[in-house]
């Protein structure tokens, strides 16, 4: 989310939008409410407490050396048809997409008709 914070005003001049998810329970150990209420974003936030929004997009992490029943951190760019023009899934819990790849799918996209 803090990649993304920064970058608002441009995503929102390409005439797209972002909504971030987690794979977490509202009182979870990360304790997402108090994240959020300290460190408000600018986009919807969905806590995928039953982790189904994850499953269905393939990013689902049950066990691993850095997981737990969380997500691979991922980024995804989906045109208003459904169709995903961009997405990455990290490798580990640190690996992240790079803005840059990111900006440029989000340039791509086709305008709303």
């Amino acid at each position: 989310m803090a990649q993304f914070e920064p970058l608002k005003d441009e995503i929102a001049q390409a005439g797209a939008s972002l909504a971030y998810i987690a794979a977490e329970k509202r009182r979870g150990l990360f304790r997402p409410e108090k994240f959020l209420s300290e460190r408000p974003v600018s986009f919807p936030f969905l806590l995928d407490e039953e982790r189904s929004v994850t499953r269905a997009y393939g990013v689902h992490h049950l066990v691993g050396r850095d997981a737990l029943n969380i997500a691979r951190p991922a980024t995804f760019v989906i045109e208003r048809n459904g169709i995903i023009r961009f997405m990455y899934v990290g490798g580990s819990q640190e690996d992240r997409a790079l803005m840059a790849d990111v900006l440029e799918a989000v340039r791509k996209l086709r305008p709303a008709s």
